[in-house]
């Protein structure tokens, strides 16, 4: 059996220098979701503040840490694209927080992947593009997940504040991030 992502961070003593097992899950997410593939010695760094010097101490260490996440890339790709993709079960809502930390830390990790997919998005998808207000909400919804109680407070100010609606949209997320990264592809092998 292989060794969790998490496992290997703690085994190796790396938590201080790695983003958090989650935080890398939703990032490399984001990465198996991008329209045009990106080759993960392109993006690996990122998992470490994009310093030049990886936290590694052997080579080994370096090659087996890739291989995890090139294997996370794709699983993830490959539920993306089958319509299979769900939350990572850690990932849950919470009546107190809205949603837990970990999804939290899920959803910033997609978001800073994102950042790097953005050209490609927004090559692909247009402002003006039918696809744009798919690609807009998915964004919009892993922005409320990453930050639900400024999302929240916003949403009381305009007098539509409901938890329930953070269910709806979490519960939604795995069709329209499926449906996204669907669409994406139909776009690039179109072209």
């Amino acid at each position: 059996m292989s060794i969790s992502l998490s496992q290997f961070i703690t085994e190796n003593g790396l938590e201080p220098h790695l983003l958090s097992a989650m935080q890398t899950e939703g990032f490399v997410t984001a990465m198996a979701a991008a329209p045009n593939l990106i080759d993960p010695s392109e993006w690996l760094a990122f998992m470490w503040g994009g310093e030049e010097e990886s936290p590694f101490s052997t080579h080994e260490q370096l090659e087996a840490y890739a291989n995890i996440i090139v294997n996370l890339w794709n699983a993830q790709r490959e539920a993306l694209l089958s319509n299979e993709w769900k939350w990572p079960d850690a990932c849950q809502l919470s009546d107190v927080e809205i949603v837990n930390e970990a999804t939290r830390e899920y959803c910033e990790g997609m978001l800073q992947g994102w950042t790097l997919a953005r050209d490609d998005w927004e090559t692909i998808m247009p402002e003006d593009s039918e696809d744009n207000a798919l690609l807009g909400g998915v964004l919009l919804s892993i922005s409320l997940m990453f930050d639900p109680e400024a999302a929240f407070a916003a949403m009381e100010e305009q007098g539509a504040a409901d938890l329930a609606q953070f269910e709806e949209i979490f519960n939604a997320m795995p069709v329209m991030l499926c449906g996204l990264t669907m669409r994406a592809l139909q776009r690039v092998e179109a072209e």
